[in-house]
């Protein structure tokens, strides 16, 4: 039988890790596996190269699609970097500041706080501390890593950012970015759980993790068919509809299963090893 060669991206919250940011080790065991077998796999993922944390980044991936699709790296290398206009950035932050809205933005190596965000993710990460277990990314009361990435607030570079999350104090703050920025920006929310409508994510027009992978595959030389992502949420929708094959994780919303051709088990009931024993990965 010829061996045929797959490439899967995956999403890493609620996806790779729990909201309360536990791993199944079936997870770990089923990357490790599908490597070991010829296949690839690459995180793709909202986050920024420094919110990788090592209990993520250890278990050994061959790449990465970053911030929702802003950046994209072989290995190490940086081969795709989809970022902002200066004049776009500016604009952006202005109206932040100005609908007063904390936020933070992500360049390829770096995240950049308002002053704000470190004490809202301390509240976030309070109230996900009790579904946190031994395989948690902090474990025994260590500062998470992401309030230390957010306690440093300084001036915001001009060049070199991909995406800005925004986290608001009312249900309309997703509704009135949306009509900001219409035209020039991609607004998403629903990604920070404890927020739903009072948070987005903002990319330039057409930058998401689907149209990405589209990019790096052609750099890769590999077939769109090939592929495999797998996600549970808004900023997975594009690359669970342009995928070879999209897989949404159990404990999606409805909304996000409708996009993709298949549903796999949930995040701690084994849905990576799943979806990869069911596509011959493993």
């Amino acid at each position: 039988m010829t061996f045929r060669q797959r490439i899967a991206f995956l999403d890493v919250d609620g996806t790779i890790i729990d909201h309360g940011e536990r791993i199944a080790p079936s997870t770990i065991e089923a990357i490790r596996t599908a490597r070991a077998n010829g296949h690839l796999v690459y995180v793709s993922t909202g986050r920024a190269a420094t919110e990788i944390y090592p209990i993520i980044s250890d278990i050994g991936f061959d790449g990465a699609v970053l911030a929702g699709g802003g950046f994209a790296r072989v290995g190490e290398e940086l081969v795709i970097a989809r970022t902002m206009p200066q004049q776009a950035t500016e604009r952006m932050v202005d109206w932040f500041e100005q609908a007063g809205y904390d936020f933070y933005l992500q360049s390829f190596t770096d995240l950049f706080p308002s002053p704000g965000v470190r004490d809202r993710f301390s509240h976030y990460l309070d109230a996900d501390r009790g579904a946190g277990g031994p395989d948690s990314v902090v474990d025994g009361g260590e500062e998470h890593p992401a309030l230390r990435r957010f306690a440093d607030v300084r001036p915001y570079p001009g060049e070199g950012i991909a995406k800005a999350v925004f986290l608001g104090d009312d249900e309309t703050a997703y509704d009135r970015a949306v009509e900001a920025f219409a035209g020039e920006f991609h607004v998403i929310t629903g990604t920070i759980p404890h927020l739903g409508r009072g948070a987005g994510e903002v990319t330039l027009h057409g930058v998401n993790k689907g149209t990405t992978i589209v990019q790096l595959l052609e750099h890769l030389g590999l077939d769109l068919a090939d592929s495999i992502g797998i996600g549970d949420n808004g900023n997975d929708v594009e690359m669970l509809q342009l995928c070879g094959v999209g897989i949404a994780m159990g404990n999606a919303a409805d909304e996000i299963k409708a996009h993709a051709d298949e549903v796999t088990t949930a995040v701690l009931d084994d849905g990576i090893w799943n979806a990869f024993r069911k596509h011959g990965l493993v």
